[in-house]
């Protein structure tokens, strides 16, 4: 991967924030729309995008995804657009695939199960084949989200038997109660196990989101950002923060550390583009 262009991965709505938690997250799909929007006009690479239904609870419904999916595609037409395959709330294939015939350029694939805080995310390996087999079918790269060091060795399992070709881009999480911790030591420990031509980017949850994706964008790595997986502007937690701050502290970040944004156009021409995008 070429470590001067940052990937900015943009992550506005997730599944957990809600509006009583902060004013600012995007929930209804013209929220979402309008955000990603003024994130893109700031500059990112691609979007992963969950939908939620009226009462802010998240969905997998096709429909809501599709009226995100075409906003944001009308109003920034090269952006990369992923969406979310999570077990979460939904472990069954039959909803949480459904994503996928939407045809969107990369789903989110989770390479194993996991605890979170108070709630579990089931993944178990006939599910993630068969979400593979399905991207596959519909043109849909993987987006490989990794927790810990297990999850990357899946990972690379998956694709020594060719279940998943390439191009490759990895999303490694720091700071999950039972996952990898925001550490030098674990991240240096994870990004050494993805092979060197695999595009890469670092996520920080909750209080760790600045300073790993300070510690990505420095050693040349993507960062994730957004409302998803961090509502505060500092670890103090004085004062709330909105996606459009997240994207340009991040882009102050790029600039610091004399390294380039790399533009959706020139990313998805890598073959992350869903190769039915015009179709």
């Amino acid at each position: 991967m070429n470590k001067n262009k940052i990937i900015v991965n943009f992550c506005p709505t997730g599944m957990i924030p809600t509006k009583a938690m902060t004013s600012h997250v995007p929930i209804s799909p013209n929220e979402i729309i309008e955000q990603t929007h003024e994130a893109y006009e700031i500059g990112i690479t691609m979007a992963h995008l969950h939908a939620r239904e009226e009462n802010q609870v998240p969905t997998w419904k096709p429909e809501v995804y599709r009226e995100i999916f075409e906003g944001v595609r009308k109003h920034c037409p090269d952006l990369i657009i992923c969406g979310s395959t999570s077990g979460r709330n939904f472990p069954e294939f039959e909803k949480r695939s459904a994503v996928i015939e939407l045809k969107p350029d990369m789903c989110s694939l989770t390479l194993s199960s996991l605890n979170f805080l108070r709630q579990a995310s089931i993944n178990d390996p006939e599910i993630i084949i068969r979400l593979v087999e399905k991207m596959s079918g519909y043109g849909v790269v993987p987006e490989l989200e990794c927790f810990d060091l297990g999850m990357i060795n899946y990972g690379k399992y998956l694709i020594n038997k060719e279940y998943i070709k390439g191009p490759f881009y990895w999303n490694l999480l720091f700071g999950n109660i039972a996952g990898f911790q925001a550490s030098y030591l674990q991240i240096g420990t994870a990004v050494n196990e993805i092979p060197k031509d695999h595009f890469v980017s670092l996520a920080g949850l909750g209080a760790e989101q600045l300073p790993v994706n300070a510690t990505a964008i420095s050693m040349g790595y993507g960062a994730r950002v957004g409302l998803e997986d961090n509502i505060w502007w500092d670890s103090s937690r004085t004062r709330l923060v909105s996606n459009v701050e997240l994207i340009k502290r991040t882009h102050e970040l790029i600039e610091i550390n004399q390294k380039e944004f790399f533009k959706p156009k020139d990313f998805g021409a890598l073959g992350f583009y869903n190769r039915h995008r015009n179709g």
